[in-house]
């Protein structure tokens, strides 16, 4: 173990890695600041880059912005009520209200200090979790496997926002896209309607950058322009956060570990960790009336929570190949692009990469709080960006990063034509994530089915008599019929006082 990580050390004290994570670090702010600009937008335009960098060097860029991205959605959310990021929605009024009030210095420093300490925790969950379940996993087969990435379409479909029937219908969305092309079994053309640049089917990464990128312009477009923020001298920003550490303490430990199960949980993410944090730290707290008047209590919950479902959404990323949140898919694409392919043999195989990403996600968070302070300080000069300025460079990075990944001009057309249908979506309702998520895991489930079905002649018998498959299948069942169970309670019980009378 020793030298594992002395390899670590090695792979990350390089110029390149250094010099990647500080600007993807300073760019990970910027734009999570910038009001509509999301987390996973930002880390969506980085891939382009990665291209042109070594493995490590790729990783931590994406390990350093979307950390820093999802803490610095909160300055605009305190200073203006604008959320930088979805997870800053979360407790947005919460933050503006402790702004009003004078305490702006300390709802700032309160989200930097507590997403710094729940992405450490976050991080620690990643070292103790994914290795005992590599050495459980490296006994799956295909038909473990198949219900491994079926539960976690289901779950994605559970945890969705918008209702179970939306949800669903997005997943079948990405699953059609993944059937696009000749990449299949049967090697057979799909949905190709005789165009050539169909038959290598539709690529991950620029349907992200069309969903998460060009889909986010378009809905700024059409947005007002937020307030200009007024110039202002700050104070301290981290006085009296080791006193809210020591008087919060609970708080902040169950925010940790709702924000790494949820992590853990596919297509769930930093914005439903918050929510939720948010959520059970008004209902368990001693002061719950104080809620909604700039009480600080939410914003150690919830900022400790985001930001450790970050790194805990890596350990299915990096097991499995199924992602724990949209952020974990655009780096999924990424370790396959640098042969870093998800799966338990990476542990073993490649386990000083794996203690690099570890070290990488410690040491981000760790700088956050200085970076973070700076940024705090400098907020009013970047949040007066004119949008007219930044969207076309966005636009622009989409362009160019688009057509760099197949070398044509196909790939900015899918781009073009992904944004148009993210947008579309958004506005009606249909979560995108759950539609990442099928396009991602389509290839896995179908691929995993049919050779199930090879392997056991046709009989899909294993697929229910090995313990683990089992196990897995009674979960994938039940996750699948819990939405319908619900329903028909809830008919139930509106149906049973109106029954009552007569």
């Amino acid at each position: 173990m020793l030298n594992t990580l002395i390899q670590a050390f090695a792979l990350i004290s390089t110029w390149e890695v250094i010099i990647a994570m500080l600007a993807a670090s300073v760019y990970g702010l910027v734009i999570g600041s910038l009001p509509g600009l999301s987390a996973t937008m930002a880390t969506a335009l980085l891939v382009p880059v990665t291209f042109y960098l070594s493995p490590i060097a790729a990783i931590a860029t994406i390990v350093a912005a979307s950390t820093m991205a999802i803490f610095s959605g909160d300055i605009p959310g305190a200073l203006l009520r604008i959320p930088g990021t979805p997870a800053s929605a979360a407790y947005a009024d919460e933050a503006y209200a402790m702004t009003r009030k004078g305490e702006a210095e300390l709802a700032l420093g309160a989200g930097v200090w507590f997403s710094a300490v729940g992405g450490i925790a976050g991080t620690l969950s990643l070292m103790i979790l994914a290795p005992p379940l590599a050495e459980i996993a490296l006994s799956f087969s295909t038909f473990e496997y198949f219900w491994l990435a079926f539960l976690g379409l289901m779950c994605a479909t559970l945890v969705a926002r918008s209702s179970p029937v939306k949800a669903i219908a997005s997943m079948f969305i990405g699953l059609l896209v993944a059937c696009v092309g000749i990449e299949n079994p049967g090697g057979v053309p799909r949905f190709t309607f005789g165009m050539t640049n169909l038959f290598g089917g539709i690529e991950p990464i620029p349907a992200l950058v069309g969903v998460f990128a060009v889909a986010q312009v378009m809905r700024a477009m059409l947005t007002p322009e937020p307030p200009p923020i007024p110039k202002r001298k700050f104070g301290s920003i981290m006085a009296g956060q080791w006193r809210l550490t020591k008087k919060y303490r609970w708080q902040m430990t169950r925010g940790n570990i709702i924000g790494i199960i949820i992590g853990v949980l596919p297509g769930a993410g930093a914005d439903m960790a918050a929510w939720v944090s948010y959520a059970m730290s008004k209902r368990f707290s001693k002061e719950p009336e104080k809620f909604g008047t700039g009480h600080v209590e939410g914003l150690v919950e919830a900022g400790a929570s985001n930001n450790a479902s970050i790194a805990s959404g890596w350990v299915p990323s990096l097991l499995f190949g199924i992602p724990g949140d949209t952020i974990a898919a655009i780096a999924i694409g990424v370790l396959y692009m640098k042969g870093l392919n998800p799966g338990p043999t990476l542990f073993t195989e490649k386990a000083s990469s794996m203690y690099a990403i570890y070290l990488m996600f410690i040491i981000a968070n760790i700088i956050m709080i200085p970076l973070g302070i700076v940024m705090i300080r400098l907020a009013s000069y970047v949040l007066r960006a004119p949008r007219s300025s930044v969207m076309p460079f966005i636009m622009l990075c989409c362009a160019v990063g688009s057509f760099a990944i197949g070398n044509n001009m196909f790939g900015v057309v899918t781009v073009a034509a992904f944004g148009i249908i993210g947008y579309v979506m958004e506005a009606n309702g249909y979560p995108v994530a759950a539609m990442v998520l099928g396009i991602v895991m389509g290839t896995m489930i179908e691929q995993s089915f049919v050779t199930s079905l090879i392997k056991s002649d046709g009989s899909v018998l294993p697929f229910f008599e090995r313990p683990i498959s089992a196990i897995l299948a009674a979960m994938a069942i039940g996750a699948l019929i819990w939405p319908v169970l619900i329903w028909g309670w809830r008919r139930l019980k509106a149906a049973s006082p109106a029954a009552a009378p007569r």
